[in-house]
């Protein structure tokens, strides 16, 4: 005889397609990276010292967080205030802080830091500024904003003219240090969550004339479960 019934003479490889199921799969798993940002904006004259702010508590569509209208896209990606969708679970691997300035007057975000009063706001917020989960009952602090990545300082470059018009633009880097590099924040579908941008007691107020937005983004993977049978 040349083998038992049922056993080939010549394995099968180890590695290959996977083995396909009879039966008809009842979930289908979707996952991907995805980022969720929030933004808290500070109006002109604005004092810093001592505050806590609360980021990812206003949705898509209200107004909070220190806007006087709506909040867009630009500012805020939840659907609903400081939760994660039901059914979704968000692991966190990364974390950014983008600091960035506009007029008052009608909310627009496109000033570029090159005066002494913008590049102050921006070397205020990244000084004199830490950022914390708030998780109900728990409150667990992150880092200082200038060791999360989009930070770690001040970059970049302005000149100036004859005519004293300045050129260039400073910001807070793309930073060398992204906090959850090993060990990923689990966000479980449906649980309640926010980031605290907290100012030390030497934060000076915010420039007149000039608004200053902080966004938080969140960089990480997102996992749901779709019942389709």
């Amino acid at each position: 005889m040349y083998g038992s019934p049922g056993m080939p003479l010549i394995q099968p490889p180890s590695e290959g397609i996977p083995p396909v199921p009879f039966n008809l799969p009842k979930n289908l798993f979707r996952y991907g990276e995805q980022a969720i940002w929030s933004t808290q904006r500070f109006a002109a004259a604005t004092a810093l010292a001592n505050t806590t702010n609360r980021l990812f508590t206003t949705p898509l569509g209200q107004q909070g967080q220190g806007f006087s209208s709506a909040l867009t896209l630009a500012e805020t990606s939840l659907k609903e205030g400081g939760r994660i969708p039901a059914g979704v679970a968000y692991d966190v691997f990364g974390l950014s802080c983008h600091i960035y300035q506009g007029t008052s007057a009608a909310e627009t975000f496109a000033l570029p830091a090159d005066t002494a009063a913008t590049i102050g706001n921006l070397v205020n917020i990244i000084n004199n500024f830490v950022l914390s989960w708030d998780f109900t009952q728990t409150t667990v602090d992150i880092s200082p904003v200038h060791m999360v990545g989009a930070g770690g300082g001040v970059f970049g470059a302005v000149s100036q003219n004859a005519a004293g018009a300045n050129t260039g633009n400073m910001n807070n880097g793309t930073g060398s240090v992204w906090m959850y590099r090993k060990h990923a924040v689990a966000l479980p579908g449906n649980s309640t969550f926010a980031i605290l941008l907290r100012g030390g007691s030497r934060a000076a107020a915010v420039s007149a004339g000039v608004d200053v937005a902080v966004k938080i983004s969140l960089l990480g993977m997102y996992k749901n479960i779709i019942e389709i049978g």
